[in-house]
């Protein structure tokens, strides 16, 4: 479905990924993990058209993205929840989800605002309060719905569960577990490698803009010599 292959990304005359590579099948939860500033939000911003690779080729459903606009990514199916959430502060939730409500892929069985509520009580329970009024974990939700108001055949979930309160977090990782019964396809960074080798299937780890590790969760939970190099854990 995706296919990231020897990328390289600059920020000015500062290079940030090396050759940087990634793939995700469909119906795959796929994690992208590392310390701070090891070059994972420019990864996910590469793929995004966001920060565009200046080198290599990103690959999605068959369509070469390398070069095109973030909003052409974006209708051919990727949905970002981006680290800081970034909910537009003046809108209520209901508006936040409906702004970007769209099915531009034909999913036969289409995201909603009421398949958003029921995955999110909470959200039916503020719909008409102002994104700016939330609390982190209303708003993380509130993100995460709004990404699948696009209905997106890959969801890419930037620092999941940064900064939220334990149940926060349990919550969250609920919401990825059901997501992966129904199929969706996820790409998901986040430091919580408990959680995240129940949930995945695969794991990239990079350092310093490079990939320094792959592979299954099983192998990542029993390699802690790669948690505690790669990831501090």
């Amino acid at each position: 479905m995706l296919s990231v292959a020897a990328i390289d990304t600059y920020y000015g005359q500062s290079q940030v990924l090396f050759g940087m590579a990634l793939e995700v099948g469909a119906g795959e939860v796929v994690t992208l993990m590392g310390r701070n500033g090891m070059g994972k939000t420019t990864t996910v911003r590469s793929i995004l058209g966001l920060t565009p690779a200046s080198s290599g080729t990103i690959r999605f459903q068959g369509h070469d993205i390398t070069a095109l606009p973030s909003y052409r990514i974006a209708q051919l199916g990727i949905g970002l929840v981006p680290e800081g959430r970034q909910i537009f502060p003046n809108l209520s939730v209901r508006e936040n989800l409906v702004a970007t409500a769209a099915n531009r892929t034909g999913q036969p069985e289409p995201w909603t605002l009421d398949r958003v509520n029921e995955l999110f009580p909470r959200l039916a329970e503020r719909a008409h309060s102002l994104g700016d009024t939330l609390s982190g974990g209303e708003q993380q939700m509130l993100a995460i719905g709004r990404a699948l108001m696009t209905n997106p055949t890959l969801l890419v979930l930037d620092e999941a569960t940064e900064g939220l309160a334990p149940l926060i977090r349990a919550e969250i990782w609920q919401c990825l577990e059901n997501l992966k019964a129904t199929g969706q396809s996820i790409l998901v960074i986040d430091k919580n490698v408990k959680a995240l080798t129940r949930i995945a299937q695969r794991h990239v780890i990079i350092e310093k803009g490079r990939v320094v590790w792959t592979g299954s969760s099983a192998e990542l939970a029993a390699n802690e010599d790669v948690q505690h190099q790669y990831l501090g854990v």
